[in-house]
């Protein structure tokens, strides 16, 4: 148990992510004194923290921060788990409180906006810290730790398939306004890429050969590895016997051939990513750069059809 507990803020404590940040405050032995968002149903709060305070206006939760301090109570983070459009201002909000942000990805939609970023933690002495909970998957750590011991000069052949079925909401939604969300490669994909540009290096060249709202998929050169990558929230992508199980979701990676597994083990990596945060070895806005980078140029592309090295799957849709 920590010794030295944290106070925190949540924003964005409705959605669907949320949940596995309040279970990491609260496995990490910290305190939830106020969390907000414009959706009232949060019941999920009292498995949590049942006495921590609760808002749906935004005016209301400053002000309670406001109060805080004024009271000499410090918050210490801001985890933030608001639509991606919102993540540059809410981390500002954090910043300008003299508190560090906990921020999901994608940390932001355009690489300048985390230079910005950047001048206000310099400006406020706090800083901003990035989940890219997937560096920390046993599975992926083993993979790059294999890849760094590979051949000099060796380039991996990788495919990359993510299919994960939304209904008709999903297009209703902000997730489904490319201004609000980034379109379908960011929204799921910008942690994905992260981790393949973590382990195989910088970006080389960026080919974007299908993309519409609902799915999309290029090829990625790396440093190490050439990547045929395909994202997609059409059930109908999903391979029949993914299908035949009751599955709903379809997430593969191949190496060189070989198919990496890690499917398990996800729900306990925001709990390690806040102990990384706290022994000092969080990872800050600087480390999700490429992958926004990488992100936004495919969100800029213009897609080149079935040409050159593209992804298998994509002979289904041509």
């Amino acid at each position: 148990m920590n010794n030295n507990p944290k106070n925190f803020g949540v924003i964005g404590v409705a959605g669907y992510i949320a949940v596995r940040h309040l279970h990491a405050i609260k496995e990490t032995g910290n305190n939830l004194l106020a969390s907000l968002d414009r959706f009232d149903s949060v019941g999920r709060i009292d498995s949590y923290f049942p006495e921590s305070d609760f808002f749906v206006e935004f005016e209301r939760f400053d002000r309670h921060f406001d109060k805080l301090k004024r009271t000499g109570t410090k918050i210490d983070y801001v985890s933030i788990c608001s639509p991606n459009y919102l993540h540059d201002s809410h981390i500002r909000f954090a910043l300008r409180h003299h508190a560090d942000a906990i921020c999901e990805k994608p940390i932001v939609l355009n690489p300048w906006n985390i230079d910005a970023l950047q001048e206000i933690e310099r400006e406020t002495g706090n800083i901003i810290y990035t989940v890219l909970q997937l560096r920390l998957h046993p599975r992926i750590v083993e993979l790059k730790n294999r890849i760094e011991n590979s051949p000099a000069g060796k380039i991996h052949d990788i495919d990359l398939t993510y299919i994960t079925s939304r209904g008709n909401w999903y297009g209703i939604s902000w997730k489904g306004d490319v201004q609000k969300s980034g379109g379908v490669a960011t929204n799921i994909g910008v942690h994905f890429f992260d981790m393949l540009s973590w382990i195989f290096g910088n970006v080389k060249t960026n080919i974007v050969n299908y993309s519409d709202p609902n799915k999309a998929g290029g090829f990625l050169e790396l440093e190490k590895a050439r990547i045929r990558w395909f994202m997609s929230l059409d059930y109908n992508d999903i391979p029949g016997n993914v299908k035949d199980a009751g599955k709903r979701t379809f997430r593969s990676i191949t190496v060189d051939g070989e198919d990496i597994e890690f499917s398990d083990g996800f729900t306990e990596l925001h709990t390690e990513t806040y102990r990384e945060i706290f022994a000092g070895r969080g990872f800050g806005i600087e480390e999700s750069r490429r992958a926004v980078e990488t992100v936004y140029t495919i969100r800029n592309l213009k897609a080149s059809g079935l040409k050159g090295e593209y992804h298998p799957f994509l002979k289904t849709l041509s």
